[in-house]
């Protein structure tokens, strides 16, 4: 599969703060990939990196094949964005806003307007002054808007921002057709976990500035397939006894640990061995993305 966009051991220091730290990631064209993380994890300083509001202190950064540093221009073309809060001209009406946004890019026509529009869910309110939209409207004219010159990049911060159920589905729903149909490669930052699980294809942990975990969702979930839910007294003498050789955390009025299915008689055993006394052991229910992501990074929000 093709490389979209690729950072390679990219730094950034302010006021003598290292915000991100050798970070190296490949997106690849034709995938949604998440970027997560706590607050001041550095999900918005990379995404400005990327999209050319801020230059890496030190470390490449490619799009499409093309040089960021040395060729913005060229880079830049193939992006649309809507980073933090779109902005608009509030006394426009959201038509002109998008006229005025066109004559940034070259080739955008009438006929291309009215399709974005359509697309994004606003035909009946595009004619209407920005001032009267909601922050899920802005949200959609934002997208519209990046839409325009037809990027082979797309990147969105919070693109969800303010939409109600319906309308998060309804633009998950278009952004999975934009990568999976027209292999147009989407990188996403949201705080909504439980809606980059169902939207990402692939996601990327960031912490403190540092890349700490890529995977694919679906893999990513599906690594605890072995997890078990144990339930005994006394829990800390149980913890005590599993504790040296197995990953094992509170969960509930019980314990996690990831253990395989054959091996499960001779846990029995050895606790019973100990004296802990197993009210239940069984397959724990499979976590959520929410539920990993709080277990590598510590909680942090």
């Amino acid at each position: 599969m093709e490389t979209a966009v690729e950072l390679h051991e990219v730094d950034k220091i302010i006021a003598g703060n290292k915000i991100i730290d050798n970070m190296t990631l490949t997106i690849r064209s034709g995938e949604i990939y998440g970027l997560l993380g706590p607050n001041g994890a550095g999900k918005t300083t990379t995404i400005r990196m990327i999209v050319g509001l801020m230059r890496p202190s030190k470390g490449s950064i490619t799009i499409e094949g093309v040089n960021l540093e040395t060729d913005f221009e060229s880079a830049v073309r193939h992006v649309g964005a809507v980073v933090e809060n779109p902005e608009m001209y509030d006394f426009l009406s959201g038509w002109h806003n998008l006229i005025h946004y066109k004559r940034m890019h070259h080739g955008v026509t009438e006929e291309r307007l009215k399709e974005v529009v359509e697309l994004v869910g606003m035909s009946s309110r595009i004619h209407e002054k920005v001032k009267t939209y909601s922050l899920g409207m802005r949200q959609r004219l934002g997208l519209a808007q990046a839409l325009l010159h037809r990027p082979r990049v797309l990147i969105l911060d919070e693109p969800t921002n303010g939409l109600d159920p319906a309308g998060i589905r309804e633009i998950r729903s278009y952004l999975k057709k934009l990568a999976h149909e027209d292999g147009i490669s989407i990188i996403v930052s949201s705080h909504l976990l439980a809606e980059m699980e169902k939207m990402c294809d692939r996601i990327a942990i960031i912490q403190k500035g540092k890349l700490i975990e890529v995977a694919d969702v679906f893999s990513f979930l599906q690594q605890d397939k072995n997890l078990l839910y144990l339930e005994a007294v006394p829990l800390e003498k149980a913890i005590k006894v599993l504790g040296p050789n197995r990953k094992v955390q509170r969960y509930d009025n019980g314990l996690q640990l990831v253990e395989n299915k054959e091996n499960i008689p001779a846990l029995i055993q050895e606790l019973s061995d100990s004296g802990v006394a197993i009210y239940e052991i069984r397959p724990s229910d499979q976590r959520t993305l929410e539920d990993k992501f709080l277990s590598i990074t510590g909680g942090g929000s």
